[in-house]
């Protein structure tokens, strides 16, 4: 038994390192492609480009794995039956369920490995990305300057015009500079002849300009203009090197950017902004709280997660996660019935009736209060119901995208035994195939999920339990596939429609 168990191990190792990595780099070099405006043209540094790679992988691999875990599985069963080895198992006393048992576990392991890469790996490397992403944003091109064209040295604010520009020695003739960083106070300078050249950090531009004179306007006295002439004159134009800085303080994490239990922390705090936001709709407005009314919220794989790692951690400090909490069920709040006044004799008194009149204005105010109130709250429970969709889906995405790998090694043996002949056609095919159902299945769910439309729990899952399905159902038929590697269960299905009707045509 083990050396059958590494035997079928041993052939599903080559093909998952090939599909994965080169599915990995295909990947991968689209998403460089699409971001490879912000990298050229920046100067940046070999290590810097090295690092955004590097922390491109994690994303890449989180969706590739799973398909990598299919390839490998249809390839390698395609190949053993191809070359009469699945026969040789049978005839030996080998069950097909049997040869599936070493796949279907190493497939739970591959899932259990991806989960904890999903909640602790991928966040932290799509937040350093977004971070050095956002700093690379932040990197202005190397400075270039041109002939006869006005140069945007600084934007918006330094232009500059030069008729001839030395590239050796950086000197130039016939300059003239418009300065408007001020608004208050516009400049022109113009110099027979002038040095460029950067300071020693390489942040900065230094100007030297000679023989020239410098015309400046100021708003507060448009009909005076101030011109001041020069023989020699320096102009400093700060960071207008390429040089890249990084920020010391984090960005605030996008829901893609957070590890599970910081996310359940974000879906337990929404619920119960909405929960306390219901109630006191609730209490202004009955009729307008009952349309609003929040779903009963469960702890969800997330809080069942969360408590699992705190028992782990055996801190002594349990997490608020949502498996702690009961789950809330909103309760509207009882209504007063209001009860009649008494009747009182009229009242002739002439300031009876302004005291009346100031009664119905302070009601009416409290009325219009009372509907701006409503509008408020409603907002609120619209944003928390956002917040909590868009948490859930992003939560039990990590999961179902892990579990992806159990349920295609499932799906994979029986579909390449049902077709021996299929050879790397059939594995392209049916992966193609898969992978389009799949990641559409995902990216639909999570936009209905997202809108409300579907229950994030639901709309992640789906997917997962309609190929789970195929595949128990294939791997049920086991042992009905084709009995020649010539052919296949398909084919002589055909034949055998096909000879029924010759018989019935030879009859009449």
């Amino acid at each position: 038994m083990k050396i059958v168990t590494k035997y079928v191990l041993r052939e599903h190792f080559a093909p998952l390192a090939f599909s994965l990595s080169a599915l990995t780099s295909l990947l991968l070099l689209q998403y460089v492609a699409k971001q490879l405006g912000q990298l050229v043209g920046k100067g940046l540094h070999w290590t810097v480009i090295a690092e955004f790679l590097i922390l491109s992988v994690p994303f890449t691999v989180a969706m590739t794995m799973p398909m990598a875990v299919l390839v490998a599985t249809l390839h390698a069963f395609s190949r053993m039956a191809s070359e009469n080895e699945i026969t040789a198992f049978k005839a030996s006393g080998f069950s097909m369920q049997r040869l599936m048992v070493p796949v279907i576990v190493s497939g739970a392991i591959i899932t259990l490995f991806m989960v904890w890469f999903n909640d602790q790996v991928l966040p932290r490397s799509n937040h350093r990305l977004a971070t050095l992403t956002n700093d690379i944003a932040r990197v202005k091109p190397t400075f270039a300057l041109r002939e006869q064209v006005i140069n945007e040295v600084s934007t918006g604010k330094l232009f500059l015009r030069t008729s001839h520009l030395a590239s050796l020695s950086n000197t130039m003739k016939d300059v003239t500079i418009w300065d408007m960083g001020d608004p208050q106070r516009r400049r022109t300078i113009v110099a027979d002849s002038g040095l460029l050249e950067l300071s020693a950090d390489g942040h900065d531009l230094l100007l030297t300009l000679f023989d020239g004179s410098m015309a400046e306007l100021t708003g507060g006295e448009p009909t005076r203009l101030q011109r001041v002439f020069f023989h020699t004159d320096f102009v400093k134009v700060r960071n207008i090197g390429n040089s890249l800085e990084r920020q010391s303080q984090d960005l605030e994490k996008s829901d893609r950017e957070m590890t599970v239990c910081e996310l359940q922390r974000k879906v337990v705090k929404a619920g119960r902004e909405q929960d306390s936001a219901y109630r006191e709709l609730a209490r202004i407005a009955p009729k307008t709280a009952d349309s609003l009314a929040p779903h009963a919220r469960s702890p969800g794989i997330g809080g069942r997660y969360c408590a699992f790692q705190a028992l782990l951690a055996r801190t002594g400090v349990r997490s608020a996660t949502a498996a702690e909490l009961p789950p809330q069920v909103p309760q509207q709040a009882p209504q007063q019935v209001p009860q009649q006044a008494p009747v009182r004799p009229r009242d002739t008194n002439p300031n009876r009736n302004v005291t009346l009149q100031a009664q119905e204005q302070s009601r009416a105010t409290d009325s219009v209060q009372a509907a701006i109130q409503a509008s408020t709250l409603k907002m609120v429970l619209t944003e928390s119901q956002r917040v909590l969709d868009g948490n859930q889906v992003e939560i039990e995405k990590k999961f179902a995208i892990a579990s992806a790998c159990v349920i295609f090694c499932l799906l994979g043996m029986p579909i390449a035994l049902r077709f021996p002949r299929g050879g790397v056609g059939l594995t392209i095919g049916v992966s193609l195939g898969v992978f389009a159902l799949y990641y559409v299945g995902l990216i639909v769910g999570e936009e209905l999920a997202r809108r409300n439309y579907l229950s994030p729990a639901w709309a992640m899952w789906t997917t997962n339990l309609l190929l789970l399905g195929v595949g128990l159902f294939l791997t049920a038929r086991l042992g009905n596939e084709g009995s020649t590697s010539r052919g296949s269960e398909a084919t002589e299905w055909i034949e055998r429609i096909r000879d029924k009707f010759r018989r019935r045509k030879g009859i009449a």
